[in-house]
């Protein structure tokens, strides 16, 4: 399972971050951030979420108010939002 992070859709409600550790506040920047991720493209944030962390990336993603967080399984299908 992957999840990849908008962090130019972020708008800082940081809703994210109460649902999983591994999203942190930069309040400097208003955004969050995605510990352990990689940038693809400009902006665009991308990790592989450990097994024991799916249930916490699928409430982090489902939390967001603006679907800056989208949640994929290993086949790449869409599972959140």
């Amino acid at each position: 399972m992957r999840i990849e992070y908008d962090r130019d859709t972020c708008i800082g409600m940081f809703q994210c971050v109460a649902e999983w550790d591994d999203f942190e506040e930069d309040t400097d920047a208003g955004k969050a951030v995605l510990a352990d991720s990689e940038e693809r493209d400009d902006g665009l944030f991308v990790r592989e979420v450990p097994d024991d962390a799916e249930m916490d990336a699928k409430f982090a993603a489902r939390a967001c108010p603006v679907d800056a967080i989208a949640v994929y399984d290993d086949d790449g299908e869409q599972l959140v939002p």
